[in-house]
């Protein structure tokens, strides 16, 4: 996974549990929706990189045993 994907993921992770917690403390509940939102956005987003460092692992893998 690219540092550059990674570090954006866990900024939206992190800027998602700030809203929750904010949207919590002052009874908001739009605000608290929008930071589980982008909690669940960040996390789909770490699991789609892993399933593609995975699929690009195997095809290193595949061109290894070739040579």
């Amino acid at each position: 996974m690219g540092t550059v994907d990674s570090a954006k993921h866990h900024l939206q992770d992190v800027k998602g549990k700030v809203k929750e917690h904010v949207g919590d403390a002052t009874d908001n509940h739009s605000l608290q929706a929008e930071g589980i939102a982008d909690q669940a956005k960040a996390a789909a987003g770490m699991a789609a990189d892993d399933v593609r460092d995975a699929v690009r692992g195997r095809d290193d893998e595949r061109d290894d045993a070739k040579n």
